[in-house]
């Protein structure tokens, strides 16, 4: 099946050799569409755990079940945004992926962008990176937003494209996962070099929730 969905899109992925071949490893990509999430997976060629929101789990219709009955078996992370306490212990599950050798997936703007920009990313991503000292590799997706555009539920035919990035260097920004100043510049590094191998406009404010 993933190779008819590759074939479909065209897909294309650039800076395989910048990737860990095995060990845990913390990808960090821009988000364009909700196809991301399978689209990163199939180009890193090993299976990536991501942090969900929690109305994927419980979805209703065909597809809302088909997406909660994905979600649970495939062992993601399930994250109410609404209850920040509940999100910020929902990294504890985050990190115990990247503590038993696994690659975590994590879109650090916390939502889809609304108009594909990037927007000031969320300092779990931060934590994540420097609790487990994971390799933090950057990633650009490109053409997902066209697979399945925002309000659809069929995807259409498009050229996608993955870039992985060099690994970002932490050490000389920030070491401490508990403070909040080094978890904002290693957020900022982060979204910067995801900046850089995109070529989105950056916005340095919180994305609005995308809910469609």
């Amino acid at each position: 099946m993933y190779e008819l969905v590759k074939k479909v899109a065209r897909m294309r992925v650039e800076g395989a050799e910048n990737v860990p071949a095995n060990g845990p490893l913390l990808l960090a990509s821009n988000h364009l569409s909700v196809t991301d999430s399978t689209f990163l997976p199939m180009a890193l060629g090993r299976k990536v755990t991501f942090m969900a929101k929690a109305e994927y789990f419980t979805g209703r219709g065909p597809w809302g079940r088909f997406v909660s009955w994905f979600m649970s078996r495939d062992g993601q992370v399930a994250v109410d945004r609404d209850d920040t306490r509940a999100a910020v212990r929902s990294l504890d599950s985050c990190l115990e992926v990247l503590e038993r050798g696994d690659p975590f997936g994590i879109y650090p703007e916390g939502t889809r962008s609304p108009d594909g920009r990037l927007y000031r990313g969320r300092t779990g991503v931060a934590w994540l990176a420097l609790k487990s000292k994971a390799p933090v590799v950057p990633v650009a997706m490109f053409g997902t937003d066209r697979v399945l555009p925002p309000g659809t539920i069929v995807p259409r035919p498009a050229r996608v494209r993955v870039v992985f990035g060099k690994p970002v260097q932490l050490s000389a920004i920030a070491t401490d996962p508990d403070s909040a100043r080094d978890r904002r510049a290693a957020t900022d590094a982060i979204v910067a070099a995801i900046a850089d191998l995109s070529g989105q406009d950056y916005v340095p404010r919180y994305a609005p929730r995308v809910t469609a």
